[in-house]
C-alpha cells in the first residue's frame, strides 16, 4: 500500500515470460545468421576452396542470405494482419514459433542437402517474420491504467534482452561452428528457439490476450487500392485518395495521406539496408581474408560483427545527449530528415573503408581487422542516425491509427533493400550484367548507387513537410527495441 491508501502498481505476471522468450528467440535468429554466409560457401558452393570459384560461390551465398533476410522482413505485415484480424497475437506467436522450430530442425539435420537446407531457411524466415510485429505489441498489451507508467522500463528490459541474445549468440555460435561443426552450430539456435516457445507457452494463463477485431476495411491497403482502381472518378485538382472518401471512413483517408508523406522519406531507406545488411554477410566473407588479431587474440571472422551492437549501445546516448544538442545549440536543428541524410553520408564513408580494404586484399595483402572494425563503428553511427531516427519518424509523423502500419512499412524497407542486393548477387552468380563486379568493384558499385541516392535525397528533403503527432515515451522505447533487434 502507498501513502494514499491505494495498492501500489505491480508489473504484470506475464512479463518475465515475454522478455525471456524474446531473448531466446533473438539468440536463435542471430546465432544461425552469424554463420550463414560462410557456411554456405564452405559447405555447398566452394568446399574445395578453389580460388577460381570463390567469387561465384560468395555471390551465391550472399544471394541466399539476402533473400532470406528480405523474406523475414516482408512477413511482419502479414503477421500483424493475421493477429489483428483473425487469430490474436498469442495464437500467431505460438503457432508461428512452432514453424520457426521446424525450420531450425531442418538447418541442423540437412547440412549436406541444399534444397532441404533452403526449406529450413524458408521456415525460419516465416517464423521470424511472422512474430516480429506481434511480440513488442504483445508486451504493451499486458499493461493497464494502473501500471502503464511502468511500461517504459519494461521496454528497456525488452531491448536489453534483444541485444543480449544477439551478442551472446554472435560470439558463441561461430566458436561452436569452428570447433564442433554445422550440426551443433545450427542445432543450438534451434534448441534456444524451442526453449523460447516453451517459455512463451508456459505463460499462457498469465497473458492479457486482446481478441482479434475481424477484417477492418478502413486500412491502408484497401483504401489505397480502391483509390488507384477508381482514379478516373477523381475531380480536377482533387487528391487521389479523396476518391475513397465516399466508400471509406473520411478521417482514415486523411490519416493515410500522412502515411504517403512519410513514405517520401522511406523511399530512400531501402538503399541503406541494401548496404547495411552486407555487414552480416559480405563483410563476414571479407573478414576471412584479413588479419584477425585483436589485442594478441585471434578472433573468428563471424565474431567480428559483434562489435556492431556494442557500438550502437554506446552511440545512442552519445548522439542523444551530446551530438544532437551540440548542433542544436549552434543553430543547426537536427531534424529527423537531416539526421537521415547525415546517416546516408556516414554509411557511404563506412563502405569507402570497406572498398579500400578490398583493394588491398585484391592486391594480395592481408589488412588488419581493425580497419573493418572502424567501418563497423561508422556503420553503427549511421544506424543511430537512420534506423533509430527513421522508426521514430514513422511514429511521430503518423496519426495513432496508422502507427502499426508505419512500423510494418519501415520493416518493408529492409526487405526491399535485401531483395535488391540478393538479385545483384544472383546476377553475378549467373554471369549476368553484374558479373564484372568482382572484388573491390562490387563495393564501388554500391557506393556509387548510394551516392546517387544521397544527391537525390538532398534535393527532395527540403520539400518534405513534417507534421508531428503526439506520442508517448513508450513509443520511444518501442522504436529503440525495433530499430536494431530486428
Amino acid at each position: 500500500m502507498n501513502h494514499t491508501g491505494k495498492k501500489a502498481a505491480t508489473y504484470p505476471a506475464s512479463i518475465p515470460f515475454i522478455i525471456a522468450n524474446e531473448g531466446a528467440e533473438r539468440f536463435s535468429f542471430y546465432g544461425m545468421r552469424s554463420i550463414l554466409a560462410t557456411f554456405l560457401v564452405a559447405q555447398f558452393f566452394n568446399p574445395s576452396l578453389n580460388p577460381g570459384l570463390q567469387n561465384v560461390a560468395e555471390a551465391k551465398a550472399n544471394e541466399i542470405t539476402h533473400l532470406f533476410v528480405s523474406l523475414a522482413y516482408a512477413l511482419p505485415f502479414a503477421g500483424a494482419i493475421a493477429a489483428d484480424w483473425f487469430f490474436g497475437k498469442y495464437r500467431v506467436i505460438l503457432y508461428v514459433s512452432i514453424v520457426y522450430c521446424l525450420g531450425h530442425l531442418c538447418l541442423s539435420l540437412f547440412e549436406d542437402d541444399l534444397d532441404k537446407f533452403r526449406l529450413g531457411l524458408l521456415l525460419v524466415a516465416v517464423g521470424a517474420g511472422g512474430i516480429k510485429s506481434c511480440v513488442s505489441a504483445n508486451l504493451g498489451d499486458q499493461f493497464n491504467e494502473s501500471n502503464k507508467h511502468l511500461m517504459a522500463g519494461m521496454y528497456g528490459w525488452f531491448y536489453f534482452s534483444i541485444n543480449s541474445g544477439s551478442v551472446l549468440s554472435t560470439i558463441m555460435i561461430p566458436w561452436v561452428y569452428a570447433k564442433y561443426g554445422p550440426s551443433w552450430a545450427f542445432g543450438i539456435p534451434g534448441l534456444l528457439m524451442a526453449l523460447a516457445t516453451v517459455i512463451f507457452f508456459s505463460g499462457r494463463k498469465k497473458y492479457v490476450k486482446i481478441p482479434p477485431s475481424g477484417i477492418n476495411k478502413n486500412n491502408f491497403l484497401f483504401i489505397s487500392g480502391y483509390a488507384l482502381i477508381n482514379f478516373r472518378r477523381r475531380k480536377k485538382g482533387q487528391p487521389l485518395l479523396d476518391v475513397a472518401k465516399g466508400k471509406f471512413d473520411e478521417r482514415k483517408v486523411e490519416d493515410i495521406k500522412s502515411v504517403y508523406n512519410v513514405m517520401a522519406v522511406f523511399a530512400f531507406i531501402p538503399v541503406y539496408w541494401a548496404l547495411w545488411d552486407q555487414s552480416l554477410s559480405e563483410w563476414v566473407l571479407q573478414a576471412t581474408k584479413l588479419d584477425l588479431t585483436i589485442f594478441s587474440f585471434q578472433v573468428l571472422p563471424e565474431q567480428v560483427q559483434t562489435v556492431n551492437p556494442f557500438f550502437l549501445l554506446l552511440f545512442i546516448p552519445v548522439f542523444n545527449y551530446w551530438i544532437y544538442p551540440f548542433f542544436d545549440k549552434m543553430g543547426i536543428k537536427t531534424t529527423p530528415v537531416r539526421r537521415i541524410g547525415a546517416g546516408l553520408v556516414v554509411t557511404a564513408i563506412s563502405f569507402l573503408i570497406i572498398a579500400l580494404i578490398q583493394v588491398s586484399v585484391d592486391g594480395g595483402a592481408r589488412p588488419s581487422i581493425w580497419w573493418q572494425i572502424l567501418a563497423y563503428a561508422l556503420l553503427s553511427a549511421s544506424e543511430v542516425l537512420i534506423s533509430v531516427t527513421g522508426l521514430q519518424y514513422a511514429y511521430t509523423q503518423s496519426p495513432p491509427s496508422m502507427k502499426s502500419t508505419m512500423a510494418a512499412l519501415w520493416l518493408m524497407t529492409t526487405a526491399i533493400g535485401n531483395f535488391f542486393t540478393g538479385m545483384v548477387n544472383r546476377n553475378i552468380a549467373q554471369d549476368g550484367v553484374f558479373s564484372g563486379l568482382k572484388g573491390a568493384d562490387y563495393y564501388w558499385f554500391f557506393i556509387g548507387l548510394l551516392c546517387a541516392f544521397i544527391i537525390l535525397y538532398f534535393f527532395v528533403a527540403g520539400r518534405i513537410k513534417e507534421r508531428s503527432y503526439i506520442h508517448s515515451p513508450e513509443d520511444e522505447l518501442l522504436v529503440a527495441s525495433q530499430s536494431h533487434g530486428q
